[in-house]
């Protein structure tokens, strides 16, 4: 496993911190800052699309 390089943490009201990393292999990572060890992980591809989607207002309804 390569090792993940972590993006500055993006935060939200109050606590809510997230990071996105990415490796040499072509994964990206999903964790809560502070929290580097425990993530979800996929390929670049399907963060690239979640993001579109989130961007899109497709997770609204989870609001």
């Amino acid at each position: 496993m390569s090792a993940i390089t972590w993006e500055d943490p993006f935060c939200g009201e109050g606590a809510n911190c997230f990071r996105l990393g990415t490796d040499s292999d072509g994964n990206a990572y999903i964790t809560i800052a502070g929290d580097e060890n425990t993530y979800i992980s996929d390929s670049r591809e399907a963060l690239r699309a979640l993001i579109a989607d989130i961007k899109a207002g497709k997770a609204d309804h989870l609001l």
